[in-house]
């Protein structure tokens, strides 16, 4: 039985309110490569006191639907967010809009990566530094794999 983004996501947020983490399999292309489309699945918690640091990946909502981005630039209460995959296009949200932080990753191995460990936040510094016209030439290789 397949779930409405709608129903899903007012779920998650449920749960999130509550105070649980929730994991759930991502669907969608927009963070490759670092996560994979029906293939990783996060582990989302409450956003709680601590604050948003630029990297984190958030679930927000933006324009009447859940998305998960990355933070890429922090001003104030106003956010930007763009998708690892997506090297042109960049949502803007406020703080408030922020449902959930991705805390862990976890591998079809069953392998967990910690969203906060230095060789992740490496990894996805060393991305999206990497020009956008390489990005590019990356992820349409991946697209034909």
């Amino acid at each position: 039985m397949r779930l409405g983004n709608d129903l899903f996501f007012a779920e998650i947020e449920r749960l999130l309110g509550e105070g649980s983490e929730v994991r759930f399999r991502i669907h969608g292309f927009s963070m490759r490569p670092l996560l994979r489309n029906g293939r990783d699945t996060v582990v989302v918690a409450p956003r709680g006191e601590a604050p948003l640091r630029v990297l984190d990946i958030v679930l927000f909502r933006y324009r009447g639907r859940h998305v998960l981005h990355r933070i890429v630039r922090i001003e104030g209460d106003r956010l930007t967010l763009a998708g690892d995959g997506n090297y042109r296009i960049r949502e803007q949200c406020s703080a408030a809009d922020v449902a959930g932080v991705v805390r862990r990753v976890v591998r079809p191995s069953g392998r967990e990566i910690d969203c906060a460990s230095r060789a992740w936040r490496r990894m996805s510094r060393c991305w999206l530094l990497l020009p956008p016209l390489v990005r590019r030439g990356i992820l349409g290789v991946l697209a034909r794999l």
